[in-house]
């Protein structure tokens, strides 16, 4: 059957847990004598395995009579070529979407939930059997776009790492963290078990994280500790433990948090947390002499070193990605 156009289709998809676990271990018979060795149910990981790539097997039969289609497993995304006038499908949870939009200069990315009785898809607005008929209207340009701002960690010599939730600047093991934090005109050494930079997609994921803890350790400590001032300067203790850190995915800025930092006699605490956009970027300058890393979006297997005497310049990203809706 002859396609309807010569547009290019990349449909990035993604092993499942069987098999990765199948890699693993050799074989499905000896991924499942693992899996119910530990007393889990070996046909939830089936299901899951049959439902997408049943799904991934519809998706590649549709798309095909739109366009040229290319089907691209995840782990081979930072080394692949994107076309400026590629569509993407992405299948997959939430996190392929994010991994997904990082790599591409703002082509059109369908998300697509392969599963939605298992997955919530934050990210994924449409289903399998809807794919096709929203390519179609991408090709014609009939389609509304979310911008999502990204955050960028540029390295000496140009490098650039980008993140669509978060990225981390810290210590590669559990050790601490050394380096000069600048923000603006205020500068400190720091020692900590690292920095986390938040988008307004991951602001519900590590910020929320890190705010909740915050604001119950100070409610905590000043409940347990006789003598302690009931709400703290910045005032965290007044706020409730649900209060939403989440802000637009669209936002032009960051939030940085620097998780567990020292107060010594050379080290700091005051630039804790902060505000990073457009006109005010971030510098960190390591002073690790044991490696330290960047890496985005929890992939820690992605990572560049960040060694003593390396600056980035964390600032909003000069790119962003961008949803079909």
């Amino acid at each position: 059957m002859p396609r309807l156009t010569e547009n290019k289709i990349v449909l990035i998809t993604r092993q499942t847990r069987l098999e990765e676990l199948a890699a693993r271990y050799n074989t499905v018979d000896q991924a499942r004598f693992y899996v119910e060795s530990l007393g889990e149910d070996f046909g939830d990981y089936q299901l899951e395995h049959s439902v997408y790539r049943k799904a991934v097997r519809r998706l590649i039969t549709e798309l095909t009579e739109l366009g040229r289609v290319q089907n691209v497993d995840r782990v081979y995304l930072p080394n692949f070529l994107f076309g400026p006038e590629d569509t993407v499908v992405v299948t997959g949870q939430d996190g392929l979407v994010a991994n997904t939009l990082k790599y591409l200069n703002e082509q059109p990315v369908v998300a697509v939930n392969p599963d939605p009785d298992r997955w919530d898809g934050v990210l994924l607005p449409f289903k399998v059997n809807q794919a096709a008929q929203v390519v179609k209207r991408v090709f014609k340009k009939q389609v509304d776009y979310k911008k999502i701002t990204m955050a960028m960690a540029q390295l000496p010599g140009g490098a650039k790492i980008y993140a669509v939730n978060d990225l981390f600047i810290g210590p590669k093991t559990h050790t601490s963290a050394r380096y000069i934090l600048k923000a603006g005109q205020n500068s400190e050494t720091q020692s900590s078990s690292g920095i986390i930079v938040s988008t307004g997609l991951g602001s519900t994921g590590w910020l929320a994280s890190i705010l909740a803890g915050a604001r119950g350790v100070a409610r905590l400590s000043s409940a347990l500790w006789p003598g302690r001032q009931e709400t703290s300067e910045d005032g965290l203790t007044d706020q409730p433990d649900t209060e939403s850190s989440q802000f637009d995915w669209s936002a032009n800025y960051l939030f940085y948090s620097v998780r567990e930092p020292f107060p010594s006699r050379t080290t700091g605490t005051k630039m804790s947390f902060g505000r990073v956009d457009m006109g005010n970027p971030l510098s960190v300058t390591s002073l690790m002499s044991s490696p330290g890393v960047i890496f985005s979006d929890g992939l820690e297997e992605d990572f560049w070193e960040f060694s003593s005497g390396q600056k980035a310049v964390i600032q909003v990203a000069d790119k962003k990605g961008k949803l079909v809706m």
